[in-house]
């Protein structure tokens, strides 16, 4: 990345260094004008929901589904909050399971 800011320190216009590099001109424009402003161009936030749960959440999920196909999502829920300590929900449960690849028998 620093060979971008380089470049345009050297006076080359942002459409060269663009060309150059093969990307939107417009990039290389906000992401120099950050760089100016704040001394880096590094993204320290991303918009969306966050994850409510990490990749070893995920394949803890996945592993207890695939030993027992028989337990509902609430219950793998109820597993996989006692075992991280942070709450899951059973729909983050169904989700992570691939919808309808292990499916979860309702409650009766």
């Amino acid at each position: 990345m620093s060979n971008h800011w380089e470049k345009l320190e050297e006076g080359r216009s942002v459409i060269s260094v663009a060309a150059e590099f093969r990307i939107a001109h417009s990039n290389v424009s906000r992401l120099w004008r950050q760089f100016q402003t704040t001394g880096t161009a590094i993204r320290w936030f991303s918009s969306g929901r966050p994850r409510g749960t990490t990749p070893a959440d995920d394949r803890y999920i996945v592993l207890q589904a695939r030993r027992n196909r028989r337990q509902t999502a609430e219950e793998i829920a109820r597993h996989t909050t006692q075992a991280t300590g942070r709450p899951i929900l059973r729909f983050t449960v169904a989700e992570d399971c691939g919808g309808d690849q292990f499916a979860r028998r309702p409650v009766r």
